[in-house]
């Protein structure tokens, strides 16, 4: 037994046991796995990188194209925030290298990828392409600083404009070809409406439009965007109507700030009966007991969707004094249940000032599988049935959501597969979740045996009797593997290391 083993077998508490059942007297492997407090990297879940936000300059562009962040624990996905305009220049003329290239280098790391077009910014005079305003499309100028202005740097289409929202169709229907259903694609944040692609008006003309302007193009992204996740702001809150004339109402500043604390409204309720799930964008702009408002907004979605996270600028914030320790941005991971939590900075920067932080999110954030205790025969007959008993807890914020089953798989001492049994009656999505440190174990049994043959090649070979090593795994119905348990001496395909266990063979036959 190597060093490593012996190591193990410590840590897991490994012991044998007297365990009676309806066949008598049987010895069985009791192993009581602990945590290892790995950052784990699974499906609809962790950290996601700015790696466009709103300009190609910031904050992937001092990434080489070789540099996929993979020392930064718990990435799974990077955020491309683009105006419409660099991706459709000219009309029906795409430019769709500029997200495809990057995102290829991170899908070649198993990561995924997120979109978000936008329509107006406050630093370019166009993110609507200037073809939509020469077609006809009304719209506005304003100043971020004072809003509405005539002729001012950057101009807003009139969110209801026919032609606007007819141009916005074609590109949209463009995208989805490329994007909607692809497995790469983690989501794709509605970012249509509003400054920034946030939701809201309120840093370019302040000008406020009705719920029904935002559902429409809600409606016009489900149209075409049928299979992938879909994220609805929570700032599309921030909307107080149309004046008599039905058109944009010009709202002033204070009137908006007072509009700040609002929780669950017609546009959200819409997006959630949509199926869209929630983005909040962003935290920590302000510091203490403001740094989040819309916790309320995401009690109804995260039992079903992964709640996303986004925190302002990490040097603005840190900056403004807002940040503090970061303790406000953990607090929040938890009172949203968040599935994801953004890198809304120059990613080894943030990463060097909030490593401690980080650490601590990963513990909690989406999902996290911890194996308790895990039972089986400690010895096993070719071709009977055997019992094997689990506890499980879901140590994190929200369930989790793509669902898996336990697989036991048997190999032999040169690591092949002699043997996978899978519970189809126990899917971890259904693992409860609690308040920190006070999640509920549940249980899992299931009757597995293990085939006399291994079949290799053009036939098969019988099982020898011996000694097979023991992993443990979550995937799908056959076997496959697809979620990270904290759990060490893993096989590289997410398959655990937990014991050993003896096969003999029927001698009655």
């Amino acid at each position: 037994m190597t060093l490593c083993r012996k190591w193990f077998s410590i840590a897991l508490l490994i012991s044998l046991v007297n365990w009676s059942n309806s066949f008598g007297q049987q010895e069985r492997t009791v192993v009581y796995p602990k945590d290892n407090g790995a950052a784990l990297e699974n499906p609809g879940m962790g950290w996601f990188l700015h790696y466009y936000d709103n300009s190609t300059a910031a904050y992937g562009s001092r990434l080489a194209p070789s540099d996929t962040l993979d020392d930064f624990p718990g990435l799974t996905a990077i955020y491309m925030r683009l105006p419409w305009s660099y991706i459709e220049p000219n009309e029906g003329q795409f430019n769709w290298s500029v997200v495809d290239g990057p995102s290829q280098r991170w899908i070649d790391k198993g990561k995924k990828v997120t979109f978000c077009f936008t329509c107006c910014e406050s630093w370019l005079r166009y993110a609507t392409p200037e073809w939509v305003k020469k077609a006809g499309a009304k719209g506005y100028y304003f100043d971020h600083a004072k809003g509405l202005i005539e002729n001012g740097p950057c101009w807003e289409p009139d969110y209801d404009d026919p032609i606007f929202m007819e141009k916005l169709d074609k590109f949209l229907a463009a995208a989805a070809a490329r994007y909607d259903g692809n497995p790469d694609v983690a989501f794709i944040d509605m970012g249509s409406f509003g400054v920034w692609g946030e939701g809201h008006t309120y840093w370019s003309t302040r000008l406020a439009y009705p719920a029904s302007t935002i559902c429409r193009h809600i409606d016009l992204h489900l149209k075409h965007f049928k299979k992938t996740l879909l994220a609805a702001n929570d700032d599309f809150s921030l909307q107080v109507g149309k004046d008599t004339a039905d058109t944009p109402k010009v709202v002033k500043q204070k009137e908006f700030e007072q509009l700040l604390p609002m929780q669950m409204t017609e546009t959200i309720d819409y997006a959630f009966k949509k199926g869209m799930t929630l983005r909040d964008d962003s935290i920590l702009v302000n510091g203490g007991k403001n740094a989040y408002f819309h916790e309320a907004m995401a009690q109804p979605f995260w039992p079903r969707l992964p709640v996303i996270l986004e925190s302002d600028h990490f040097g603005g914030s840190r900056d403004r004094g807002a940040w503090g320790d970061g303790s406000r941005y953990l607090q929040a991971v938890e009172d949203y249940h968040a599935s994801y939590a953004s890198i809304h900075w120059w990613p080894r920067e943030f990463l060097a000032q909030n490593r401690e932080l980080v650490n601590q999110i990963n513990m909690k954030l989406g999902y996290r599988l911890q194996l308790v205790e895990a039972s089986w025969p400690a010895e096993i007959t070719v071709g009977s049935n055997f019992t094997f008993t689990s506890k499980w807890r879901n140590a994190g914020v929200a369930p989790c959501l793509p669902g898996g089953y336990i697989a036991l798989t048997l190999k032999d001492g040169k690591g092949g597969i002699i043997s996978v049994s899978v519970d189809e009656q126990f899917d971890v999505k259904d693992l409860p979740v609690g308040a920190p440190g006070q999640a509920q174990i549940r249980n899992q049994e299931a009757a597995f045996a293990i085939s006399p043959h291994s079949h290799s090649g053009y036939g098969s070979k019988t099982i020898e009797p011996g000694i097979y090593e023991v992993y443990i795994s979550i995937g799908t119905r056959i076997g496959t593997p697809h979620i990270s348990l904290p759990l060490p001496e893993c096989d590289g395909k997410r398959r655990y290391h937990i014991g050993t266990v003896k096969i003999v063979s029927d001698k009655s036959k």
